[in-house]
């Protein structure tokens, strides 16, 4: 099984491709290929962004629940 790449390598990957294709004079073959790689490289990425924007609104919820605030009752014991 191919592991996956961490999130800053295939940004940083993109980051290349994007420059390649921008900058340099390179084949149609060539450009389709990179093309077809940032387009992968961007749909990892984006699922990614979505697993962990998952994580952190159940850290959220669940710290919410494990501190909510409650209203200060003093004693009326007189």
């Amino acid at each position: 099984m191919k592991e996956s790449k961490s999130f800053e390598t295939a940004l940083k990957r993109l980051e290349t491709i994007t420059k390649k294709l921008e900058n340099e004079e390179i084949s149609l073959e060539e450009s389709l290929s990179l093309f077809e790689e940032g387009i992968k490289l961007v749909k990892d990425l984006q699922q990614k962004l979505t697993e962990a924007e998952r994580k952190v609104e159940i850290l959220i919820k669940e710290s919410e629940e494990k501190f909510r605030l409650e209203p200060y009752k003093e004693d009326e014991e007189e």
